[in-house]
């Protein structure tokens, strides 16, 4: 069965052809870093108007790599959920007409969902499980009972993880986007140099907040002084990347073992772009091994947005017949 998948949901215009859920034969994604750069983050407006001038070569693209013809098709599946709303329609828009004109079913998919269906492409799971996404957008715990079912547990209250070390990196003129650079900074830096605060949140066990602790980041420059950026000299730089990016993954990774204990589940799923940060996934390994507990990541290609875990995902939901009309609209936030 091959499912053409379109991914818009924020700065990546994608798209995939997938056989049987799991086999990926072509996976296309035109980024627009360097549209966004100069602003220091993603600016919605831009990001439509780019999906809406890429998004036919992307999926001709697609298609051509995986030499499949439109009429080969047996659906086409596309993320109505979450995301910037102009850009979730392009997308939206785009599989409606191709449904339409092919005469295929059309598949809604949570982008989110995906991202933790990402891991099932790669690797051989038994549900019931947990999963974690972590991304510029959502910071969000699921308990997964199969790859139809996905249970909100929690989320973050403010911003997401990803949106907290892009805002940092922004603080110290890192550039955009944040993550990778503070990534690569902290490597040079120490963690136990600056202590920032942590988020635990008390017994809230599956909630997240982030914003406290990004405002600890500008609270720790004005009261060492730091009048300007020029201020800061590399070495400080790299402390408090690597300061701030530990406090994020503590913060994490309790969260996500804690949720594991509490469901009574031997397995974690992570996703999303957060989840290539090297360090995170190293000290959650180890915690897991220490625990005796399996863990799974997706392979660096399928932790940023994609549409391959798009229609991935769409195949599991072809085989349940859940198939969306014309009238199929758009859910910016996340749904419950």
């Amino acid at each position: 069965m091959l499912i053409l998948g379109i991914e818009t949901s924020c700065d990546e215009t994608a798209a995939s052809v997938v056989e049987d859920g799991r086999h990926i034969i072509s996976n296309v994604v035109s980024t627009q870093i360097d549209i966004h750069k100069k602003f220091g983050g993603v600016v919605p407006e831009l990001a439509s108007r780019a999906h809406v001038e890429l998004i036919s070569y992307v999926i001709w693209e697609a298609l051509e790599k995986a030499d499949c013809k439109l009429f080969e098709l047996n659906a086409v599946a596309v993320t109505n959920s979450p995301g910037l709303a102009n850009a979730l329609l392009v997308g939206t828009e785009t599989a409606k007409a191709l449904s339409f004109s092919l005469s295929i079913p059309l598949i809604a998919v949570n982008h989110i969902h995906a991202h933790l269906y990402a891991n099932f492409m790669e690797h051989s799971i038994v549900c019931p499980v947990v999963g974690l996404v972590i991304s510029g957008g959502h910071t969000a715990i699921f308990y997964v009972e199969n790859c139809n079912n996905y249970v909100l547990l929690g989320q973050t209250y403010d911003d997401a993880a990803g949106e907290a070390l892009d805002k940092v990196a922004k603080m110290l003129n890192l550039g955009y986007p944040g993550g990778p650079e503070i990534s690569k900074r902290a490597e040079k830096g120490s963690s136990k140099a600056i202590n920032f605060p942590r988020a635990f949140l008390g017994k809230d066990i599956y909630n997240f907040s982030f914003s406290g602790m990004k405002t600890a980041v500008a609270r720790y420059l004005e009261c060492n002084s730091y009048k300007n950026l020029a201020d800061v000299n590399d070495m400080d730089v790299n402390d408090i990347c690597a300061g701030f990016q530990q406090s994020v993954i503590d913060v994490l990774i309790k969260k996500i073992v804690n949720s594991a204990e509490q469901k009574h589940v031997e397995t974690i799923l992570i996703g999303g772009g957060v989840s290539a940060n090297t360090e995170f996934r190293k000290q959650l390994s180890e915690i897991c091994k220490e625990k005796g507990m399996n863990l799974f990541f997706p392979s660096l290609k399928l932790c940023t947005d994609n549409a391959a875990m798009i229609a991935g995902l769409a195949y599991h939901r072809y085989k349940k017949r859940k198939f969306e009309d014309l009238s199929l609209d758009i859910h910016p936030q996340l749904q419950v």
